[in-house]
C-alpha cells in the first residue's frame, strides 16, 4: 500500500513538474483551441444566419416569378420582368448554392419563355455550376442543352448532356438524356456516335422498357439505312 501511495505521489510530482516546464506552451496551445472553438462558433452562426436570409430572399422571389410567369411576353410588363430578371441575377451572384442555384434557373426560364435561348443557356449553366452538388445541378445542365439545340448547337448540346449524366448527383431523367445524345448525333450524322449512345440505353436502362424500346427502334433504323 506504501508503494502505491509513493508511486502515485512521484507520478503527480512528475505531472506538476512537466506542466510548470511547458506552461507557456500549455497555454498558447489552450488558447488557439480555445479561439478557435469561439471562431468555429461564430462562423455556424454566421452561416445560420445567411441560409435563413438566403430562404426568406428565395421565396420572395419565387412568389414574385410566379406571379410574373404567365406575363414573361407581356409588353406592358416587360421593364417589370427585365427588372425582376436583374433581381434575381444579383441574389444569385450574392447567394450562391441551392438558393442562388435556383435563382439562376428562374432568370433562365424567363429567358426560354421568351426564346431568348443563348440567355437561357447561360443561365441555365450559371445555375449548375451553383447547385451542382444538388439536384438542380444536373437538372439545369439538362435544360442547358436544350436551350443550346433550339440555337441549332447540336456538339454544345452533347457536351452539356454528357456534364449532366456525369453529374455526382443522380439524375432521374438520365436515360432521356442518354437517348439525346443518340438523337443529336443522329442530326450531326455521326451515326457510329449515335449507335454508341443507343447502346448504353440497352446496357444501363433494361428495367425502363420505354427508353430501351426507343433506342432498340433508333438502332434497327440506322442499320438498315
Amino acid at each position: 500500500m506504501q508503494e502505491k501511495k509513493q508511486e502515485k505521489e512521484n507520478t503527480g510530482d512528475k505531472i506538476n513538474d512537466f506542466i510548470q516546464r511547458n506552461r507557456k506552451a500549455i497555454f498558447s496551445i489552450t488558447g488557439i483551441i480555445i479561439i478557435l472553438f469561439i471562431g468555429a462558433v461564430v462562423l455556424l452562426s454566421v452561416r445560420e444566419s445567411m441560409d435563413k436570409k438566403a430562404t426568406e430572399g428565395l421565396e420572395e422571389l419565387t412568389d414574385k416569378f410566379k406571379e410574373l410567369k404567365e406575363n414573361i411576353n407581356d409588353e406592358d410588363r416587360k421593364e417589370e420582368v427585365d427588372t425582376f430578371i436583374s433581381e434575381l441575377e444579383a441574389f444569385a451572384v450574392k447567394t450562391k448554392r441551392f438558393a442562388g442555384s435556383k435563382a439562376w434557373s428562374m432568370a433562365a426560364e424567363i429567358h426560354a419563355g421568351r426564346e431568348d435561348w443563348a440567355l437561357a443557356e447561360e443561365a441555365f449553366i450559371s445555375s449548375a455550376r451553383a447547385g451542382e452538388k444538388t439536384y438542380l445541378g444536373p437538372l439545369s445542365l439538362f435544360n442547358a442543352a436544350a436551350a443550346a439545340e433550339e440555337q441549332g448547337n447540336f456538339e454544345q448540346a452533347i457536351d452539356l448532356l454528357k456534364q449532366c449524366l456525369s453529374s455526382k448527383i443522380e439524375f432521374p431523367q438520365a436515360p432521356r438524356a442518354q437517348f439525346a445524345i443518340g438523337r443529336l448525333n443522329e442530326k450531326l450524322g455521326n451515326f457510329p456516335d449515335a449507335l454508341e449512345a443507343y447502346g448504353v440505353i440497352m446496357s444501363n436502362w433494361p428495367d425502363m422498357p420505354v427508353w430501351q424500346q426507343f433506342a432498340r427502334d433508333r438502332i434497327i433504323a440506322i442499320e438498315i439505312q
